[in-house]
């Protein structure tokens, strides 16, 4: 290792290696200099330029230029949302779809709440000429009214009208008189339906007529717009129509 002469090292003060701090009391509200403020400037001179006229054209050079206007169009026809059609169709039970099946969850002798009875029956036009497709749904019995001699029960179904789609109801059903039930919703031409539906019992559970007031659709087809059957007992579809030969069915009628 090397020697090191103390003639060879220079003591350097301290003083010179820290800088002296400013007494002079400062605010951290003083504001810092402020720049002048330059003009926007561009390298393209004609982007300039024109900016520069078009922000001292006259109001009225300006409101000259042509505007255009854009609007708005449905593709969809015009639905009248107020207006009411009527539809009636029959329900009618032919004994031959193990239709209505009644489950007794309450376990009592008697009809009582809880018990449910899923339901599918025909369905035909509302002169009983043509088949349209079936209903399908669920009551839920809410109360037995023996003084009565029937039930009130909760209904939830559809009915289905092939390739017209369906429409969806819920409400009261009352076994032992008339009602309204809600139009809830439906598909095809019924989508965005509203209204509500009369039940009549004809023969009880085997006959129903069903007329419906609907709301917020296109024009019913008139193959489903007929003269309605006085609703009798004795009321019956067509033979043909219970054959379901083609002249007698609606299309891709729901079975």
């Amino acid at each position: 290792m090397a020697a090191y002469s103390s003639h060879a090292l220079k003591t350097i003060p301290f003083s010179s290696f820290v800088k002296p701090v400013s007494t002079k009391p400062t605010s951290f509200f003083t504001p810092s200099p402020t720049k002048p403020f330059l003009p926007f400037t561009s390298p393209n001179h004609s982007l300039t330029k024109n900016l520069k006229l078009n922000s001292t054209l006259p109001h009225f050079c300006l409101s000259s230029v042509p505007k255009k206007s854009f609007t708005c169009r449905s593709q969809a026809e015009p639905v009248d949302s107020e207006k009411v059609q009527e539809l009636s169709v029959y329900e009618i039970n032919e004994r031959d779809r193990g239709s209505p099946v009644y489950l007794r969850l309450s376990y009592k002798s008697v009809n009582s709440l809880g018990d449910l009875v899923p339901f599918s029956n025909k369905l035909y036009t509302g002169d009983l000429q043509k088949r349209i497709g079936i209903t399908s749904g669920i009551c839920i019995l809410i109360q037995n009214k023996a003084e009565k001699k029937g039930d009130r029960y909760e209904a939830i179904f559809s009915f289905y009208f092939g390739d017209y789609g369906h429409i969806a109801v819920q409400g009261p059903y009352l076994t032992y008189e008339d009602t309204y039930l809600a139009v809830t919703g439906g598909s095809g031409i019924f989508e965005g339906v509203k209204g509500q539906v009369k039940l009549r019992q004809i023969v009880y559970p085997f006959k129903i007529l069903y007329t419906f007031y609907l709301k917020g659709i296109k024009d019913l087809p008139q193959e489903l717009l007929v003269k309605t059957v006085e609703p009798i007992p004795s009321v019956e579809p067509s033979p043909a129509a219970k054959a379901l030969e083609p002249n007698a069915t609606i299309a891709g009628f729901t079975d």
